[in-house]
């Protein structure tokens, strides 16, 4: 199994490309389940979880083709040679549930497998399937499978979210697409990743106000059409990078990054002393040497501070000149890299949903262990100021969601590398 070797080495300088959001093309690529026409999304990450998607797709007659140099994907869904999308394949990918809205609006029928939780935490679906039981449809759990029929077709409906559900929101979103009717989302999630969704299905033909706020109606239409589609930049790889250079010193230029995709994480990366600046190409941030000061930061659907975020700003806390709180509301096990973090030297008490974070002085490069995606590339931060060698292990969950991260490291000075595993 692969690991990742990190030194501490100094400053950071130089450009970082950031990629297409991992978040958005995921669920661009269901929504080419809606229409027989191909969808071809450009600007797409070269990362393992599109292939697992690509995987589920296939499964259900979606004919897929990688083009230059797997920056462009074709998705043609012509034919649905199948409703059933196999625990074998939805476990290894729990965004693998968001083909359920789409196949059932389309179909009018989609056997999915229940996703179960995850490494951060138990994530219900039940709002998923409350939504669409609101359109019309008929819903099953059987063996571990949602069974959800809807053979007179679905119909527009009023949907009240309990909670700001990204997933629930784009899996009722799609399916109200191909409704009867008008249908009305509250308390919707107003994520970035969203709104591209929308964006693209609006592209295909679709009727949709209100995305990126908290109402979004949607006036269902006959059919969907082909498009092509832009994914729009990787808000959380590019606050990742912006961590980066206030961690290990230095000044990098993110290209095409974008304050607007993240503007509570941007507001506290300057309380903590960071100089941004947009640039013509993107987003540049720096390091000034006065230290880093420490912040409270509490997680929240967006606008406000990203959940995935979190352990990646905790990584830069370990180096403030004071203490931190960091209450994370959205996950209740997202602090599994605190333990890690210890190993590093790093004094981190967890309480609850609230991590007390000290400052000190120096950390040392340790052997550690990724337990979630986020959690991996905290510690890849932290070992850029690390006195000697970290060796961060099973980084497959670091390969779900960023693209070549020790590549795009060292090109703006890091001492990295990957070792292949046996």
């Amino acid at each position: 199994m692969d690991s990742i070797l990190v030194k501490g080495n100094g400053a950071l300088n130089g450009q970082i490309l950031i990629a297409g959001a991992k978040n958005t093309v995921l669920k661009l690529m269901c929504a080419a389940l809606l229409t027989d026409e191909p969808l071809t999304l450009t600007n797409v990450p070269r990362l393992a979880d599109i292939g697992t998607l690509s995987d589920v797709l296939e499964s259900l007659g979606c004919e897929i083709a990688q083009l230059s140099n797997g920056r462009v994907l074709a998705l043609n869904a012509t034919e649905l040679t199948s409703h059933k999308a196999d625990y074998d394949l939805v476990r290894k990918l729990r965004a693998s549930f968001n083909v359920l809205g789409p196949m059932l609006a389309r179909a009018g029928e989609a056997i999915v497998s229940m996703p179960g939780g995850c490494a951060i935490g138990a994530r219900a679906v039940d709002m998923h399937l409350d939504a669409l039981e609101r359109l019309g449809a008929t819903i099953e759990l059987k063996d571990g499978y949602v069974h959800a029929t809807a053979p007179n077709g679905l119909k527009g409906a009023e949907i009240p979210l309990r909670f700001a559900s990204v997933g629930a929101t784009e899996n009722a979103m799609t399916a109200a697409c191909l409704a009867k009717g008008t249908t009305v989302i509250k308390n919707a999630a107003r994520e970035p990743d969203t709104k591209a969704l929308a964006d693209c299905l609006i592209a295909m033909g679709a009727q949709i106000e209100g995305a990126g706020t908290d109402t979004i109606t949607i006036q269902g239409v006959e059919k969907l059409h082909g498009a092509t589609q832009a994914v729009i930049p990787d808000r959380i790889e590019m606050g990742t990078f912006m961590i980066a250079p206030m961690i290990a010193g230095g000044s990098v230029e993110l290209l095409g990054g974008r304050m607007d995709l993240i503007p509570s994480f941007a507001q506290k990366m300057e309380e903590a002393g960071a100089i941004l600046e947009e640039t013509k190409h993107g987003l540049k941030v720096t390091n000034p040497g006065n230290g880093i000061k420490p912040v409270n930061v509490t997680t929240e659907p967006f606008p406000g501070f990203p959940t995935d975020l979190q352990a990646q700003f905790m990584a830069m806390m370990c180096f403030a000149d004071g203490v931190s709180f960091l209450n994370e509301t959205i996950f209740e096990n997202r602090f599994m890299h605190a333990p890690e973090l210890l190993r590093m030297g790093a004094n981190v008490e967890v309480q609850g949903g609230t991590a007390t974070v000290t400052g000190v002085e120096k950390m040392n490069g340790a052997q550690v262990m990724a337990t979630d995606l986020r959690a991996s590339v905290s510690l890849i931060l932290a070992g850029l100021r690390a006195e000697g060698e970290t060796q961060v292990n099973r980084v497959y969950h670091l390969d779900r969601g960023y693209e070549r991260i020790e590549q795009k490291l060292s090109a703006v000075g890091a001492t990295i590398e990957r070792v292949q595993g046996s």
